[in-house]
């Protein structure tokens, strides 16, 4: 089974901005990660090239990091999640930047399972509350706040 997952949000800031939110990722000063709500992204040093760790059972490396654009995690973790994800900040013109998280990979044996059933629906969930951050971070508010389905309510409950 592969898999394209893409969020965005269109923040009204420099590119530059944006970027500075992925910069921040897995640090202290982290503004784009939901900590709060999810577990935290950890990294075995700051964020670069060869770092590697993950947020809950999902593990990855950085394999690629441009500061202020762009970082791509290789997945090596869970069982049967072959490929990445990633954030970028893209030129959006005078509406200011794009904000994008993409995940793309095949996913083989269990993760054919569990990735439509389990891993996505709370992915989906953790991404839109990143991206409210990052809203959030940039502006000062959220227009339209991300809401958990029931769906993902219980199974945050069940993964407790």
């Amino acid at each position: 089974m592969d898999v394209y997952n893409v969020h965005e949000r269109l923040l009204p800031v420099p590119e530059r901005e944006a970027g500075a939110l992925i910069d921040g990722l897995a640090s202290d000063a982290d503004r784009l990660w939901p900590r709060a709500s999810w577990p935290p992204m950890a990294l075995d040093r700051p964020l670069g090239q060869g770092a590697s760790g993950g947020h809950g059972p999902v593990r990855y490396r950085v394999a690629a990091y441009v500061p202020a654009t762009w970082v791509r995690f290789a997945f090596s973790g869970p069982t049967g999640f072959h490929g990445f994800h990633e954030y970028a900040a893209l030129p959006a013109g005078e509406r200011g930047t794009v904000l994008r998280h993409t995940l793309a990979m095949a996913a083989r044996g269990p993760a054919r399972l569990t990735w439509p059933l389990f891993w996505r629906p709370l992915h989906d969930a953790c991404i839109e509350d990143s991206l409210d951050r990052a809203e959030r971070a940039c502006t000062g508010t959220v227009v339209r706040p991300a809401r958990w389905s029931p769906y993902v309510k219980a199974l945050r409950t069940f993964a407790r």
